[in-house]
């Protein structure tokens, strides 16, 4: 694990070299099939994390966003999303992050959510505590709450709800003290911190949440579906991030 640890710790750093020289700067955006921004920063940098762990770990699996999938039926496969939070990126927020999780298995066993703009990193690995780097401080402790109605719930965006979701998503609004939309991976790592109880988001892919699963856990916290049961790869993208694990029945009852 040692080894898994410096390579996630290496990748990050070659990663936010490439992302920071072009934050805030003039970029060629595109369009993808999802209608998705992608920049040159987010293609260089999946490059980078890939060369990488290619160079140490020659019989491990990637499945990238930009790059898709190679020797994904190997023990060890490595998860990444170079830019998670593209539109936060392309327009000067810091609420991005690089996501890189390794999973054995098919098991999340170690995730990171590296910011590299405010020089702010989450990393989990299985059966230890979170650590958390930060120049701004901060504790990585998941806070307790005690029922829904005193629940902050963040969401990237309403927009990435069906017609099936929606419904349910808004009875999950109307239950909680407060909403905040957007953040990407950044509100997955406020949970880790006490500063956001629940996010219950539609359309999640493996790159989106498999680096999430250990940060989450390694906080006290937890991610599952929409019905509570562990995340699939091949799962329809529905999540439940909780700081406190007893609100899940709650959650649950709301997204039914």
């Amino acid at each position: 694990m040692e080894a898994f640890i410096a390579a996630a710790e290496a990748a990050a750093e070659a990663a936010g070299a490439v992302i920071r020289p072009l934050f805030r700067s003039a970029l060629l955006v595109e369009a993808k099939g999802d209608a998705s921004p992608v920049t040159e920063a987010d293609r260089a940098a999946e490059r980078t994390i890939r060369a990488l762990l290619a160079e140490r770990f020659p019989d491990h699996g990637v499945i990238g966003e930009e790059y898709g999938a190679e020797q994904a039926d190997a023990d060890y496969v490595w998860v990444i999303d170079p830019i998670d939070g593209t539109r936060a990126f392309v327009t000067g927020r810091p609420l991005f992050g690089s996501l890189i999780g390794l999973m054995h298995k098919g098991r999340p066993v170690l995730g990171m959510i590296d910011q590299p703009a405010t020089n702010e990193r989450w990393l989990g690995v299985e059966g230890r505590p979170l650590q958390f780097r930060s120049p701004m401080g901060g504790t990585p402790r998941i806070r307790a709450c005690a029922s829904l109605s005193e629940a902050e719930l963040s969401c990237t965006s309403p927009d990435m709800f069906t017609a099936s979701q929606a419904p349910r998503h808004a009875r999950l609004r109307k239950a909680v003290r407060r909403v905040t939309w957007g953040g990407d991976c950044y509100a997955y790592g406020l949970i880790a911190l006490g500063l956001v109880d629940v996010i219950a988001e539609g359309d999640l892919k493996p790159w989106d949440w498999v680096a999430l699963q250990p940060v989450l856990e390694a906080a006290g916290g937890s991610l599952t579906d929409w019905q509570g049961a562990p995340l699939r790869l091949d799962g329809p993208g529905e999540v439940i991030a909780l700081g406190d694990r007893g609100l899940l029945p709650e959650v649950i009852a709301a997204l039914a």
